[in-house]
């Protein structure tokens, strides 16, 4: 495939381009590409990013499979512009083995149009104790995660750190004290974060921060990346477009300070990767408490709006934070648009606003707060190695 006729971003600004891929591969980049026998596609002088790659992400298989399932989730990702995501492990039953984990990642590999990489639970089907299935987890498994929940007990989390460093196994924090939820929200998340980046500490274990919300956790991290502790961080799209809204997430939509404290670090290179906490649910589900909006098929549209448009920040800023960041992180040849890189791409429309319809998701549920809302940045269309995933470019040759 020949991708002609696109603008390319990167830290020295934009500039017309070609890009070639070949066996999944990218293989060259420049100006001019010589056409040869290429499927090619005329990107009409959008601009090509590297494909969305998404840190946190709910495709509710297996158990919750009315609400998301392999497919669907893989065309709303693809819909989005992304072409990988990284599940979490709060299913039915819940994912605390190999086995679930991988016959999830062969159904995304046999849909093909997004690829997933499987979480599994940090304690044995959600109990808050025991940790010993972490020993027996194949090297693939590489990331766990009690999403939805905290870990309780100190010790218990201390004991999957210690595995964790011994694995080589990235431990994602959902960071809530669940004796605390009901009574401070915002507390319960302060002090679960600085208890886990202690722990981290501690064991010399990899840490990932989920979907940081609060002025007060980000400074915590902040600072222990600063005296050296493994860690990353995560920040999604809706909590940095909404404040004081009462549309029901976890962890909750925040202050106006806390947005400009999180929009502020992006700002300054701060945070590793913007992740969309995807969590699909049915409108009888939404109207009886359950928290989580989809957020795949905005996410680029709002960040883009939000950052680029409104606080100036570069284009090829954002694309690391969601392309080349959460690679990364997550040990992809991914996210760059560069020879030798794995050939998935977007386009998207820059220039002109479209108006976001919840009617139009290709994913199962329609549980946003974004619907009727202009928005710059629409995807027009993905590739995922050198094929087409969504959206239709006119083939010339």
């Amino acid at each position: 495939m020949l991708i002609c006729n696109a603008v390319l971003t990167d830290a020295d600004g934009a500039r017309p381009g070609d890009v070639r891929i070949e066996n999944g591969v990218i293989t060259a980049v420049g100006e001019g590409l010589s056409i040869g026998g290429d499927t090619v596609l005329d990107a009409g002088g959008r601009t090509l990013l590297p494909a969305f790659i998404d840190l946190h992400c709910h495709f509710r298989t297996p158990g919750f499979e009315y609400k998301e399932d392999i497919d669907s989730g893989s065309r709303a990702a693809a819909r989005g512009g992304y072409t990988f995501v990284n599940c979490m492990a709060n299913t039915r039953p819940v994912c605390s083995s190999a086995a679930i984990a991988q016959s999830i990642m062969d159904d995304a590999r046999r849909i093909g149009l997004c690829d997933v990489n499987q979480c599994v639970s940090i304690t044995k089907d959600f109990d808050g104790k025991t940790t010993g299935h972490l020993r027996a987890l194949p090297r693939n498994i590489r990331f766990i995660s009690e999403d939805g929940k905290g870990v309780r007990e100190s010790r218990v989390m201390y004991e999957a750190m210690r595995i964790a460093a011994e694995k080589g196994l990235t431990v994602m924090s959902h960071a809530e004290d669940m004796d605390l939820s009901a009574l401070d929200y915002r507390l319960a998340e302060n002090l679960e974060t600085a208890r886990n980046l202690y722990l981290a500490h501690s064991t010399g274990a990899r840490l990932h921060m989920c979907h940081v919300s609060t002025k007060e956790a980000l400074a915590d991290i902040l600072a222990a990346k600063a005296r050296g502790v493994r860690v990353t961080c995560e920040v999604t799209p809706h909590h940095i477009w909404f404040w004081d809204s009462d549309f029901r997430v976890n962890p909750p939509i925040r202050a106006k300070e806390d947005v400009e404290a999180l929009i502020a670090a992006m700002l300054r290179g701060e945070v590793e990767a913007i992740a969309t906490d995807h969590a699909p649910h049915t409108e009888e589900d939404k109207r009886g408490g359950a928290p989580g909006m989809v957020g795949l098929e905005t996410a680029f549209s709002v960040c883009y709006t939000k950052l680029c448009r409104e606080y100036g920040m570069p284009l090829a800023d954002l694309s690391r934070l969601m392309s080349r960041g959460p690679a990364e992180i997550l040990g992809l040849n991914k996210g760059l648009i560069a020879e030798g890189y794995d050939g998935d791409v977007v386009l998207v429309e820059l220039g002109e606003p479209y108006t976001v319809r919840r009617e139009d998701f290709a994913g199962k549920s329609k549980n946003t707060p974004y619907d009727g809302l202009s928005l710059y940045g629409r995807v027009a269309c993905t590739v995922k190695a050198g094929r087409v995933t969504y959206g239709t470019m006119e083939a010339i040759g």
